[in-house]
């Protein structure tokens, strides 16, 4: 079943929740290490639409996780920055035998 694109032009996180989670996250410019990552479990993002109006939407869980992580790369971050000090990512052989499923019941 086709999934509708997430288009988002000059996207803003503008609200997060104070509920917390984290998750092993992982990433094409860090390709071979995962790391544990604190996020909220929802985001307010507000965005320009086509027509130059605002768009606010709310995410939550696994596609605030998604969408905060794709935010944080327009404004030069990287998941590693959002880690807790003194946490390291891991090699991805070593996260393959965490047994932790990273999944959401939506």
């Amino acid at each position: 079943m086709p999934v509708a694109a997430i288009v988002l032009l000059n996207p803003r996180i503008t609200a997060r929740s104070q509920e917390m989670d984290e998750q092993y996250e992982g990433c094409l410019s860090l390709f071979d290490v995962r790391g544990m990552v604190p996020r909220p479990l929802m985001i307010t993002v507000v965005t320009t639409a086509l027509d130059g109006t605002e768009v606010t939407t709310v995410y939550e869980r696994g596609l605030a996780w998604l969408i905060a992580h794709e935010i944080d790369h327009l404004d030069g971050l990287l998941y590693t920055a959002r880690m807790r000090p003194g946490i390291k990512p891991i090699p991805v052989e070593e996260y393959r035998q965490t047994g932790r499923a990273w999944a959401y019941d939506q």
